[in-house]
């Protein structure tokens, strides 16, 4: 048997699972979707008992395959979507409550509240995070608040709390084991990421009790072992990094001014800064590339909340199309010189506007205007978004000439065309479009001895494909100020 890398990619809307050969080749995958809950406009929820139950049979149906194919897991590493929190019994392991999602916007009013206290600067020196709802800390302290007792047993030591990756690695390790990473902590508003730990007068300012939360590690190292009763077999856990940050290592970003946008449920922006931890001034965020040996390479990152998820929309919610990839062929009937406009603020804006009140629309509509029109307004939405970050970025003097793709809208070469157009950068996809499950494999091949430096990462990133911008500036110019009035017109203030 040949020496393989499980990589569990744990998702928004799925659970997957990969098995990697140490250069990157993927010997088998499992993927399963999982139903989304909705309480209440805004809200968004998922159920932990199917996100490990996914995760389980995803990882097993990989490892069955690779042993079919001559390949073993020697170790393996936890990617996750980032910001989703979870509270759970630090004896049974069951949760108390369904697990909060990033994108929900339910601690809104909580937030403005905390923000009104004056502590809306120490959070954004100390964590490079903006105050809103998209962050964990204030999911932790609304559970704890919203479940009778909770709070209470908390104070007694009695529940864990954490993002996805902690609670995945505690049910793996058999709960002998509640830790993180720096990326994922970085995401809490909890997190120093100058001092690299929890900060005590964050854990004041959200009401979270220090006591429930993870022990914060590096991305490649030893974080225990996942039980042999779990999978059938014992694996050395050594790698984890939140899904952003993964995707970052998978597509080779360890130099300052790199950048790469995952393109997903969401779409997310990450460029190296290095060393040094970089203030925007624009409303960006602030957070941890990764840690490796103790030391810290922090980027800039730009969020979209909705990227892919406006495709899956006007296929669920519209009935446009059947699948998501039918969107390249309709795009493509539609009129050149349509201005429909599709803003996909369905729970509030991200970055760099940060207004959780915000709701979607469709401007621009004629007569003329169809489905391949609505569909079109849909894909350059991502690309105008994308490039909003982009201008953000460089008002922070943090300038990239080009930008690696990945995620499933990658597959798109329409969209990818349209996002250097409309976009004014170079745009390359690479051979290996699994970069978020590679990063988290790579980083476990790393802290398991199969790789000596992150820098080993380098040689095994290949381009497949660069799409250079075609459009002219004075186009590109007028395409984007019809956008920016869009979004002016859906903003809550």
């Amino acid at each position: 048997m040949k020496d393989g890398i499980l990589a569990i990619d744990q998702g928004t809307t799925s659970s997957r699972a990969i098995l990697f050969s140490p250069e990157g080749e993927v010997i088998a995958v499992a993927q399963q979707e999982f139903p989304q809950i909705y309480p209440r406009p805004g809200w968004v929820e998922h159920d932990p008992e199917v996100i490990w139950a996914t995760v389980i049979s995803t990882a097993r149906d990989a490892l069955k395959a690779g042993r079919k194919a001559g390949w073993r897991a020697v170790c393996a590493g936890i990617t996750n979507q980032r910001e989703t929190a979870i509270v759970w019994d630090r004896k049974s392991g069951q949760a108390i409550h369904n697990a909060i999602v990033w994108q929900d916007r339910r601690t809104a009013e909580r937030c403005r509240e905390i923000d009104a206290s004056g502590a809306g600067a120490e959070v954004a020196a100390k964590t490079g995070l903006v105050l809103d709802p998209y962050f964990s800390a204030t999911k932790f302290a609304w559970i704890l608040d919203s479940v009778d007792g909770a709070r209470e047993r908390a104070r007694k030591g009695e529940l864990c709390f954490g993002t996805v990756d902690s609670f995945l690695l505690w049910r793996l390790t058999g709960g002998k084991v509640h830790a993180t990473d720096a990326t994922n902590a970085s995401r809490t508003s909890l997190y120093d990421l100058r001092a690299g730990r929890w900060d005590d007068g964050l854990l004041e300012a959200f009401n979270v009790p220090a006591r429930g939360l993870p022990e914060v590690r590096d991305c490649a190292g030893a974080f225990g072992k996942i039980s042999k009763k779990v999978l059938g077999e014992e694996i050395a856990l050594t790698g984890i990094a939140g899904d952003q940050q993964a995707a970052a290592i998978g597509q080779a970003c360890f130099a300052p001014g790199e950048a790469k946008s995952t393109y997903g449920t969401g779409a997310f922006l990450l460029l190296n800064t290095g060393p040094e931890m970089v203030a925007s001034q624009n409303r960006l965020l602030s957070t941890i590339a990764y840690r490796i040996g103790g030391e810290t390479a922090y980027a800039m990152e730009g969020s979209v909340l909705s990227a892919g998820a406006t495709v899956q929309w006007l296929r669920d919610g519209l009935g446009l199309f059947s699948k998501a990839s039918e969107i390249e062929a309709l795009a493509a009937s539609a009129d050149p010189d349509s201005e429909v406009v599709l803003v996909p603020a369905f729970t509030g804006l991200g970055a760099p506007w940060w207004d959780a009140e915000a709701r979607g629309a469709i401007l621009g509509l004629t007569r003329g205007a169809g489905r391949a029109e609505i569909a079109q307004a849909a894909l350059d939405s991502t690309a105008f978004q994308t490039g909003d970050l982009l201008t953000a970025m460089a008002g922070d003097g943090m300038k990239t000439v080009s930008l690696k793709v990945d995620g499933g809208m990658a597959a798109n070469d329409r969209f990818l065309q349209r996002l250097a157009d409309l976009t004014g950068i170079e745009v390359v996809r690479p051979v290996n479009t699994e970069t978020t499950a590679w990063g988290a494999a790579f980083l476990a091949a790393l802290g398991a001895g199969m790789f000596q430096s992150i820098e080993d990462g380098r040689a095994l990133w290949k381009a497949d494909r660069a799409f250079e911008p075609q459009m002219n500036s004075s186009e590109r110019e007028r395409r984007n100020a019809v956008w920016a009035e869009a979004v002016e017109r859906v903003r809550s203030r």
